[in-house]
């Protein structure tokens, strides 16, 4: 299956603090580590886990950070055209709390890439699945070149600028900034997806609705995580269309999403619990 990914990466630096603080204090963060990441990157990473490979085209700035998401991206298995921009590579900084619940600051503009960016947009030509986070609207049309195209609910107005409509959208029922009815759309998509983090979600498509239960403990209304959170909703987009592309029905393409996000959120940050087309028959 060729996969590829349209979509945004960031620097963030990842920290574990015993709970947010309140404004005005100070706390201290251990396990301090920082990767590329961002919902493009990690959604390109559990692509190519799957697939064996995944073209990612994003945008970095001119700059180390830009350059060293280029290169750990690329030792995870992603093949990466980055367009360089003059503007910093967007940073964020992620607080990991006892509970594995993420908080995330973003610092700095996030860098699309656009069609008119010197990238090899002929990749896309044939390929079977695409999952876009980011771009403008004629890279929503690169895209849709893609057999089966799922896009975030984060960028509903490049998409609907773009006059297309994608196979799939997925977002969070319970993020305001992924919240979204789908009448905005001139051209609605064939399914719509609604997750409410790590306890499951909604899905409707094909002329039926539905719900799925999370696949993770919950204790007192929290998850019990092993990791933290950071990412678990990517790899579930992705795992999602990697299913839809190798032909599952809706309900186990969504189940195949649950097990791959619930794994991501065992692990130290996005990648360490990511699972494999290994991991498919088990």
């Amino acid at each position: 299956m060729r996969v590829a990914v349209v979509g945004h990466v960031e620097w963030v630096s990842f920290g574990h603090v015993d709970r947010v603080p309140l404004a005005g204090q100070i706390v201290h963060a251990t396990d301090a580590f920082a990767l590329p990441a961002g919902g493009g990157a990690v959604a390109a990473v559990q692509l190519a886990k799957l697939a064996g490979a995944c073209d990612f085209f994003t945008a970095v700035g001119n700059d180390g950070y830009g350059r060293r998401s280029v290169e750990e991206l690329t030792a995870l298995g992603v093949t990466v055209h980055a367009a360089v921009r003059d503007e910093p590579t967007r940073q964020a900084v992620t607080l990991i709390d006892s509970g594995g619940e993420r908080t995330i600051v973003t610092l700095g503009e996030r860098l699309d890439p656009h069609a008119s960016d010197p990238l090899p947009w002929e990749r896309l030509d044939g390929v079977d699945a695409s999952y876009v986070t980011a771009g403008d609207p004629e890279a929503f049309a690169a895209a849709r070149k893609a057999r089966v195209m799922a896009v975030t609910s984060r960028s509903l107005a490049p998409l609907a600028a773009s006059r297309i409509s994608a196979d799939v959208v997925v977002g969070s029922a319970r993020d305001p900034a992924e919240r979204f009815e789908i009448d905005s759309l001139a051209d609605p998509p064939t399914i719509v997806v609604r997750t409410k983090g790590l306890a499951g979600g909604t899905w409707e498509g094909h002329g039926e609705t539905g719900r799925w239960k999370g696949v993770v403990e919950f204790r007192d209304g929290d998850p019990v995580l092993e990791g933290d959170a950071y990412g678990a909703g990517d790899t579930f987009a992705a795992a999602l269309t990697f299913g839809l592309t190798a032909g599952m029905a809706l309900p186990d393409a969504i189940a195949l999403g649950a097990r791959f996000g619930a794994a991501c959120a065992a692990g130290r940050g996005p990648y360490e619990g990511q699972l494999t087309a290994a991991d498919l028959a088990g």
